[in-house]
């Protein structure tokens, strides 16, 4: 089948092999009346390779064969495996094909008891969320508010569940409707059922995990939920009620100290009187706790590390699932109290974690390499005396075989029964689409750990790291090219910090310059080719990173000879044509619908202002290359982020390119002007502070923009940022700016926002505002003359000079005679009384 695909990407050859798709359902239905399940799922094999295949090959046959995958997987009659391969087509469409199911409007009211709750439906729903977010949430949304209410405690338990599900896919959806989702799954914490409690813990933990950061302003609700959860009469809903605490609580920070006591009573309970899976979980949620307090965790540290002592030590097979959850919960502990409280204590864990590699257990040594790169993090040149024996441990587990296997039978994979099933652990979608290989993730998992685990290894203990430095060099080039994007992604952030040891390393020898040189150029070529040859946007986004903190850190010469391949590979990436961007060819992409991932473009916006901090002016040739890509993400149809960044991105390089800005600013003030208003706070400081650099490096190009109504407002805008948020905004850069285009001259409604802004900043004394005095002292005159302004905003004016003369007394007296004699008496009128 794969060769006769591979033939058909001629036009002529698509449209007749379009024609057999007909016939081929008509075959299929006819062999499932008849028993013979085994011809029938021969479709779904070629369905499977018809999706995946480049070419478009599927047309006007996409809805047909929904419409048949939706009757067999519905059909209670048939094998659950046929049902199974049925709806993983339908993921695989919204995966691979998305934009063909758009106009695919399929019911949901209709589910089956027995399907409905299978796992296999959640991945659907999954996948269509990540792919198709605007189109699944409002379905699912309106199901979940129906089914919340039904008599039926299986429609309940699928309104919670499905809302977890959906919560990684639909995040920026469910953050603008999360109080009344919260309702329902809070609500859900409380049913009589158990199957109701254990999915509303479940989908909790999924809110934790994706919803971030909006989920945690609603702490003082959702944390007493799951503490009354913690004590359910069902094993199962502690177990799923720990894991949404410990999604919960790794986002928290001070907030979690009210409920420090409380929690740590219930978990240390529980941790010594609970069956292996829940000790398990719970010290997950110990570790989040812990990470979230910090400082305020260190008296429970204590009784925490001893009881780790314990599970530690454990040996027997069932136990090692524990002994790595303990191990790595010590780490945890170790990065919360600092350096000067555990090295004292450290040998028995370290000797424990050494002792833990000979027990032939993947998942006990991925999470010893952890351990290992926390302690390294807090004893950094301390850590120098174990690198004899954890290198060579994590060496072992990054040479380790993949385990392949080829045509697994997926028998013994855990049955499911509901949704009960829906694990946060289980990631098996998002493993690499490999047709009959199944991967030891538990290997996988294990050489990511140990990859990143060399990079921190190196990072904390610099020229120290010199006996391991080649062998390293040589596995992270390595795993930079490997066949995974988790292993792949540490092992790009490794090889920055495989560069700054290296750096430590040779710095002293008379060939230093030479082999640094050498290491340079292997990072930045992997960089390079990352950039535009990885599928994976998160390892994309990284290696951009990665660059601009090299460019920061060696200055422009040492990138110089680089500079050509990467300006052509972020113009790659500016245009979306990269191969971690390719998309489906089987349909046209709308602009409004354009797949978007605001942390690969954020990353990639970082480099230009990079680019412009190390060449300054020189940068303007090179800019203009990159200028119309990058406006691109301001377009109307461009959710605010994107506009937001590019915002950001054209204030550090007006900063750092200075006066060739000039020839931009027609082109850029009009949307910076319109995003000083927006209803993002962050659009609008990055707006406040790309206004003030493109007025102060764009000459007199900007000057038409300082007199007309939109100043006035642009100028309200600044003053309720710096009202709101002052530390944010740099208001040496700002205030210079916002003083040049006052008074306002047209729309005085803005008078009482800007002029007490600017009141508030003198009577508080800040320092910033206070070196302006010169430019204060005409502008209150002309705001107290002024017939438009009120007799409220000159009593307001009037007290932030009074201050004026308090602070600087006959200093003042040069500046009101510099002033027209009306200002000078208008505005002496309200000097102070002596």
């Amino acid at each position: 089948m794969p060769s006769y695909v591979a033939l058909n990407y001629m036009l002529p050859m698509q449209v007749k092999f379009r024609e057999f798709i007909p016939s081929i359902l008509h075959v299929s239905r006819q062999c499932l009346a008849s028993g013979e399940e085994d011809v029938a799922v021969i479709a779904f094999e070629i369905f499977d390779e018809l999706i995946e295949s480049p070419a478009p090959l599927l047309g006007e046959s996409v809805k047909s064969i929904v419409q048949f995958s939706l009757e067999v997987c519905s059909s209670q009659n048939l094998e659950s495996s046929t049902r199974h391969q049925a709806i993983q087509i339908i993921s695989w469409l919204a995966k691979y094909k998305s934009n063909s199911l758009k106009s695919i409007k399929s019911t949901d009211g209709d589910e089956d008891d027995d399907l409905a709750p299978d796992r296999a439906a959640a991945e659907v729903i999954d996948t269509m969320a990540l792919n198709l977010p605007k189109h699944v949430f409002p379905p699912v949304f309106e199901f979940a508010s129906l089914s919340s209410q039904n008599a039926n405690p299986k429609y309940r338990e699928a309104s919670v569940t499905a809302l977890g599900v959906i919560s990684e896919g639909c995040l920026e959806y469910m953050k603008k409707q999360l109080e009344p989702v919260l309702h329902i799954v809070l609500g859900a914490l409380r049913d009589p059922e158990q199957m109701v409690r254990g999915a509303a813990s479940f989908a909790l933990g999924q809110f934790a995990e994706h919803l971030q950061p909006e989920i945690v302003s609603h702490y003082e609700s959702v944390l007493p939920c799951i503490l009354n959860a913690l004590e359910d009469a069902s094993d199962e809903v502690k177990e799923k009620s720990y894991y949404a605490l410990a999604a919960f609580c790794e986002n928290m920070g001070e907030e979690i100290l009210p409920f420090l006591d409380p929690l740590m009573g219930r978990l240390l309970a529980a941790l010594q009187n609970s069956p292996r899976n829940l000790q398990e979980t719970c010290m997950s949620a110990i570790g989040s706790v812990a990470a979230a307090a910090e400082q305020a965790f260190l008296p429970y540290a204590e009784g925490v590390l001893e009881l780790m002592k314990n599970f530690m030590v454990l040996t027997n097979d069932e136990d090692l699932c524990s002994r790595a959850r303990a191990t790595e919960l010590v780490g945890i502990v170790a990065m919360s109290v600092g350096r000067m409280r555990m090295e004292p204590i450290l040998t028995p864990f370290i000797e424990a974690a050494i002792t833990g590699f000979g027990l032939e257990f993947s998942e006990l040594r991925e999470y010893t390499h952890g351990f290992f790169s926390n302690i390294a993090e807090i004893l950094a040149d301390g850590f120098v005396q174990y690198l004899p024996h954890v290198v060579p441990l994590a060496f072992a587990s990054c040479n380790l075989d993949d385990g392949s296997a080829v045509d697994i039978d997926e028998s013994d994979d855990e049955t499911f029964n509901g949704f009960d099933g829906v694990s946060s652990d289980d990631e098996a979608h998002d493993e690499p689409r490999v047709r009959n290989i199944s991967i030891r993730t538990g290997v996988l998992d294990e050489k990511a750990a140990a990859t990143q685990a060399l990079g921190l290894f190196a990072q904390h203990t610099k020229s120290s790291y010199a006996p391991y430095l080649e062998e390293s060099l040589k596995i992270l080039v390595r795993h930079a090219g490997y066949f995974h994007e988790d292993v792949r992604l540490q092992a790009v952030i490794g090889l920055k910090h495989i560069l700054t040891a290296a750096q430590a390393v040779f710095q002293s020898q008379n060939d230093g310059p030479a082999k640094t040189k050498e290491i340079f150029d292997s990072v930045m070529n992997i960089y390079i080719k990352t950039m535009t040859e990885d599928d994976d946007k998160e390892v994309v986004a990284q290696a951009c990173m990665s660059i601009a903190d090299i460019i920061k850190e060696y200055g422009y010469m040492a990138i110089e000879p680089y500079m050509p391949r990467l300006v052509d590979a972020t113009l790659l990436l500016l245009r979306e044509e990269s191969a971690c961007q390719q998309t489906e060819s089987d349909s046209e992409i709308d602009d409004d619908d354009t797949k978007h991932d605001e942390e690969l473009m954020d990353a990639v916006s970082d480099l230009l202002p990079a680019f412009a901090k190390s060449m300054g002016s020189h940068f303007a040739p090179i800019f203009a290359n990159l200028f119309d890509p990058l406006m691109k993400f301001t377009r109307a149809s461009r959710p605010p982020q994107d506009r937001t960044m590019v915002v950001a991105c054209l204030a550090e390089v007006a900063q750092d390119m200075g006066s060739p800005i000039a020839g931009y600013v027609d082109r850029v003030m009009p949307m910076v002007l319109k995003e000083l208003v927006s209803s993002e706070g962050t659009n609008r400081r990055n707006a406040a502070f790309c206004v003030g650099e493109l007025c102060k490096n764009g000459g007199e190009s900007t000057l038409k923009y300082y007199n007309n109504a939109v100043r006035d407002n642009a100028a309200g805008a600044v003053a309720r940022m710096i009202m709101v948020h002052p530390e944010s905004i740099p208001l040496n850069q700002v205030l210079p700016v916002f003083l040049k285009v006052l008074p306002l001259k047209e729309d005085h409604e803005e008078s009482m926002t800007v002029y007490g802004c600017v009141s508030t900043l003198v009577l508080s004394s800040n320092p910033q505002i206070l070196s302006l005095v010169p430019e204060l002292v005409n502008l209150f005159a002309q705001v107290v003359v002024s017939p438009e302004e009120t007799s409220e905003v000159k009593a307001q004016v009037g007290r932030a000079f009074s201050h004026l003369i308090s602070l600087y007394g006959q200093q003042i007296q040069p500046l009101l005679s510099n002033l027209p004699p009306l200002h000078a008496n208008a505005l002496a009128a309200f000097a102070p009384r002596s």
